[in-house]
């Protein structure tokens, strides 16, 4: 059984129209940096603003692509690219992660409704 303190928080962060297709955004939600992704299809993902190899709050400056049918965002530092779907690092650069983090993003839960963007926050 789920306790209510293990649910997510919802928090509402922009409007869609405050995004630019293919440039990302970092905004401050509910305390913790977020990089926001609006791609040309219309969809939005949203991912930990820290690269997890360089430690900057860089990831909203990312290039943004794809790997097939699978949207990236490469990181402006070491150009280590990442999965937005699931956060996945999907090539080290021949380099780790800092000391206490592991090699991928975390990625938040998205919901579009009535032009607003929303994120589900994991319960602190």
């Amino acid at each position: 059984m789920t306790a209510i303190a293990d649910r997510p928080t919802r928090v509402e962060v922009c409007a869609v129209s405050d995004l630019t297709p293919e440039l990302g955004v970092a905004v401050l939600a509910d305390g913790r940096q977020v990089a926001l992704f609006l791609l040309a299809d219309g969809r939005v993902f949203a991912v930990d603003n820290v690269c997890p190899y360089s430690g900057a709050a860089v990831m909203s400056r990312g290039i943004t692509g794809s790997r097939g049918e699978l949207p990236t965002i490469a990181s402006p530092v070491h150009k280590q690219v990442f999965s937005l779907e699931d956060g996945r690092c999907l090539d080290t650069m021949g380099k780790a992660p800092l000391p206490g983090r592991g090699p991928d993003l975390a990625t938040f839960a998205v919901t579009l409704d009535d032009g607003r963007v929303s994120l589900d926050l994991p319960a602190a």
